[in-house]
């Protein structure tokens, strides 16, 4: 997609486009974005999305909208006349996260955005508080309950802010928060509880990830993409593609699984800090 096009292209003129509604972000449609992404699978969209997008999804859940925050999304447009509930219309107004709805389906919404002046003619792409703070290290820990989407995702959001704020590499800082967020959601979907711990240095960033749970009977299974333990009911949420621990391994410069069945998982993930 040429940069000519992208420098053109705004979350307004998507919205003419699909003859959308805003929901939350009126005063964001100036907003420019650099691609689409059109997926029903919040775990693709964390390993393949770009940086700046804008989501075409059928799938109107809290976790769209913290997917999409995690992913550095700009616009969310949510098709076949859904709209988002109230829990992630409040996050996407916290974050500056713009979402509109169209009566247009996936299909009909890639070709109508593919025919703004031929400028996209030339592709899609579809489917804790703080602890201490010794010399120039920040330490942060936080808890994950069973089974509670309702939060999900929460603490993955609070490291990322913690990070920006710190003033890492916004780049560092969406690889830490993707892999963050996917290893949360494990927790909520396997395990009874767990506890994740960031720290943070000039040199290096890792993340670790504690669980009591029913443990992982085969890592390198586990490893390769499609591999799901996931029920109905979470599939239906938009997880369980089997991306999780692959998004972990992209995202990660180190990552190490160790874990026993009927007790537990550690994920342990470093990120060097370049200078």
């Amino acid at each position: 997609m040429p940069d000519r096009n992208l420098r053109l292209l705004t979350v307004h003129r998507i919205k003419d486009a699909l003859q959308a509604q805003v929901v939350v972000g009126e005063n964001l449609l100036d907003t420019h974005i650099t691609g689409i992404y059109a997926s029903d699978l919040m775990s693709d969209v964390l390993a393949y999305g770009k940086s700046g997008s804008v989501l075409l999804t059928g799938m109107n859940s809290i976790q769209t909208a913290v997917s999409s925050y995690m992913a550095e999304f700009k616009a969310i447009v949510f098709l076949r006349g859904k709209k988002p509930p109230d829990d992630a219309r409040q996050f996407a107004l916290g974050k500056g996260l713009i979402l509109l709805t169209t009566r247009a389906d996936m299909y009909e919404s890639c070709i109508k955005i593919a025919q703004i002046d031929g400028q996209l003619s030339a592709g899609f792409e579809k489917d804790g508080a703080l602890l201490e703070r010794q010399e120039e290290v920040a330490v942060h820990q936080f808890n994950i309950e069973e089974g509670d989407f309702t939060t999900a995702g929460m603490i993955s959001t609070e490291i990322k802010e913690i990070l920006n704020s710190i003033g890492f590499d916004p780049k560092l800082v969406r690889r830490v928060a993707i892999s963050t967020y996917e290893g949360e959601m494990n927790v909520v979907m396997h395990a009874r509880k767990g506890v994740v711990t960031l720290k943070a240095s000039d040199e290096e960033i890792q993340v670790t990830i504690d669980d009591e749970g029913k443990g992982i009977p085969d890592v390198e299974a586990a490893m390769q993409e499609g591999f799901s333990t996931a029920t109905d009911e979470q599939r239906a949420l938009g997880f369980g593609s089997g991306m999780g621990l692959p998004n972990m391994k992209r995202n990660a410069d180190i990552l190490a699984v160790s874990s026993e069945v009927g007790k537990g998982t550690c994920v342990e993930m470093k990120y060097a800090v370049k200078k």
